[in-house]
């Protein structure tokens, strides 16, 4: 008992830790831009560019430069007004040092500095400077060049004029701290992605993008006049479009904005997103349930009046999505997000201004273009007809237990260990190499599926031929987590579900096929992480009776410049390797190398999809034609 209080009394005053400044960031940087890892990374420049978006959404600012810079550091400039120089009332020291060294500083708590901001907290620039080696800012304001030095956070001299002005904006410039962040090397393509989507959502905003780092240099811009419209143009460019042009209109309320842009297309998708002050709510929430309701509204009220729908048949909510390619963004003044990750809006009077929005614009569209009206009626109906199929064969297949992880497929060789988190699925191609895998496989915690031939193409097959199809039918069992609304990933079976194919044109044309069927209907397998593709050796070279498994032409190329003339063997499927090689080189987690499957950019995945897997050749030709650079090795 004596023991127990001695540890109670040693927790006193001497153990409350109060961190004092940036403090706080350094020491729990995960609470500030959720990870440390290279999405962390990309957040710092995230937090200054809405910064300067900020001041593009009160009219101060048309162009917004983003540059990597040769170092490695990345430097954001903007032409707004500039953050204010002057010394703070009760700080005693400049504004610029107020933002960039105190927590929750900044013009958007209710002072008058912005109305509508997507950098809700104020803690974008203070905590850029905590996790930063070095920052610099400099302010063109009031005719002067002002410049500012911090050295992880802190500040290595006052603000101070060092020349003049003739036009007014912020420049920042860090570099990333490697004391905190896993990598400080950032990704352009990762961040031109935000930058093109903020774009869109800002018309008449012009973002620029460069990267001067040897070897990489390359720049982008970015300007759509248009805004969403465009958005929704550049979407529904690889489909035939219903309407001559998007329906766009762009309503104020108030302070209050609704920007909707919406095209029906010839495909069985839909392609929607929703943005409160610029930021991607990807779990909707009131603006996306506003403009869903009247939608559906809308197109049933339409079907009556032009005699289109027969007494009191309508079509449902899903019905009247299939083909939609649309985006809805809202900006308002004081939004409330909430959801597992803060994405979804709560704000109860966005639902009822976006379908007034939507009910004076697009239901006037209709009205004024009956024979377009009837054209997507006829749709939805269609729509109707199919999903109910869709219900019957669902039912029929949940029956016979294909939805439903009760009656595994017979030619699953499923492994011992019953947890999830410890378990993977190889999706191989052929019996040949089935047999391989099952044989050379860890029994305990790896699952073999074998596909016969190609699953049917998804992209071009609505929901009901898509559950008639066997192999489909096979891996929605083995895999257990469901489809579409229904996926539920705590019901998965196996953490890492693993794409083996051969090195050839048909293994890749399965592979795609697959990531077809599990991007359109198990997204969240790929937003979370569990879908791989495995890298089996493409070449054995032999010497003096020492086997040696390269992965590429460049490791054939350097093997045989170290060792000399030597015996190869190209191997052109996965059913030429015995068991024990495709465990050594593709199966073993001790020596296997596999690639993570990731959702960086969401708008160009459904894009390329859409090209590669859709019904024009002309497009995928052109797309081919433009990458065919990028294959370093073809066998036909």
């Amino acid at each position: 008992m004596e023991d127990v209080n001695k540890v109670k009394n040693n927790y006193g005053e001497g153990q409350i830790q109060v961190l004092e400044g940036l403090d706080p960031v350094r020491k729990r940087p995960g609470m500030y831009i959720g990870s440390t890892d290279v999405r962390g990374l990309h957040h710092l420049v995230q937090e200054i560019v809405d910064n300067s978006i900020d001041e593009a959404l009160s009219g101060y600012c048309d162009t917004i430069v983003v540059q990597i810079n040769a170092d490695g550091s990345c430097t954001i400039k903007d032409n707004g007004r500039g953050i204010p120089t002057a010394i703070h009332h009760t700080e005693g020291i400049s504004a610029v040092e107020v933002v960039l060294t105190k927590l929750h500083a900044g013009g958007k708590f209710g002072g008058g500095g912005y109305k509508i901001s997507g950098g809700l907290h104020g803690v974008g620039l203070s905590v850029v400077n905590a996790l930063s080696e070095w920052l610099e800012i400099e302010v063109f304001q009031n005719g002067k060049h002002y410049k500012q030095i911090y050295n992880r956070g802190i500040p290595q001299a006052p603000l101070a004029i060092v020349g003049d002005a003739d036009f007014t904006g912020t420049w920042v410039t860090f570099m990333p701290d490697d004391e905190i962040f896993e990598t400080v090397v950032f990704n352009y393509d990762s961040i031109k992605t935000r930058l093109r989507e903020l774009a869109y959502l800002n018309k008449g905003l012009r973002i620029k993008m460069t990267d001067l780092r040897a070897e990489k240099e390359q720049s982008d811009e970015f300007y759509y006049e248009g805004g969403i419209a465009h958005f929704v143009e550049d979407l529904s460019k690889n489909k035939t479009p219903m309407f001559e042009k998007p329906v766009y209109f762009d309503v104020f309320y108030g302070d209050t904005e609704v920007e909707v842009a919406l095209q029906y297309v010839e495909a069985y998708n839909e392609v929607l997103y929703a943005f409160a002050n610029n930021i991607n709510t990807e779990e909707g929430g009131t603006h996306l349930d506003g403009f869903k309701n009247s939608l559906t509204r809308i197109i049933n009220d339409a079907g009556k009046k032009l005699n289109v729908f027969k007494g009191e048949e309508k079509v449902s909510s899903e019905d009247v999505r299939e083909g939609l390619v649309a985006v809805v963004s809202v900006k308002l003044t004081e939004p409330q997000f909430e959801g597992q990750t803060k994405t979804k809006l709560g704000n109860s009077e966005m639902r009822n201004l976006v379908s007034k929005a939507m009910n004076e614009h697009f239901g006037n569209y209709l009205e004024e273009n009956p024979a377009k009206a009837k054209e997507v009626l006829l749709k939805c109906i269609t729509a109707q007809r199919a999903r109910e199929a869709a219900r019957l064969a669902r039912e029929s297949t949940r029956r016979k237990g294909a939805l439903e992880s009760t009656t595994l497929p017979g030619k699953l060789a499923d492994c011992s260990d019953k947890n999830p988190e410890f378990c993977e699925i190889f999706i191989v191609e052929g019996d040949s190499a089935g047999g391989s895998a099952k044989q050379g496989r860890d029994r305990r915690f790896q699952a073999i599926l074998p596909l016969r031939g190609k699953i049917l193409n998804v992209e071009k097959a609505r929901l009901n031929r898509i559950l008639e199809n066997e192999e489909i039918k096979a891996m929605i069992t083995a895999f257990g987590g469901g489809i579409q609304d229904d996926f539920d990933e705590s019901k998965l079976r196996y953490d890492r579900i693993i794409c083996m194919t051969d090195a050839d044109v048909d293994g890749s044309h399965i592979r795609i096929l697959l990531l077809t069927f599990f991007f359109r209907f198990m997204k969240p397998l790929i937003e979370k992480g569990h879908v791989y593709i495995a890298q089996p050796p493409l070449y054995k070279a032999t010497k003096n009776k020492v086997d040696k498994y390269l992965y590429s032409d460049k490791e054939l190329q350097d093997y045989l410049a170290e060792v000399g003339k030597c015996d190869i063997q190209r191997y052109k499927g996965l059913g030429e390797m015995d068991p024990e090689q495709l465990w050594e080189t593709t199966m073993n987690p001790e020596t296997r190398t596999m690639l993570r499957v990731s959702m960086e950019d969401a708008v160009e995945a459904n894009e390329t999809f859409a090209t590669l897997m859709g019904d024009n050749p002309e497009l995928r030709r052109a797309f081919i034609e433009q990458n065919a650079k990028l294959v370093t090795d073809l066998d036909i």
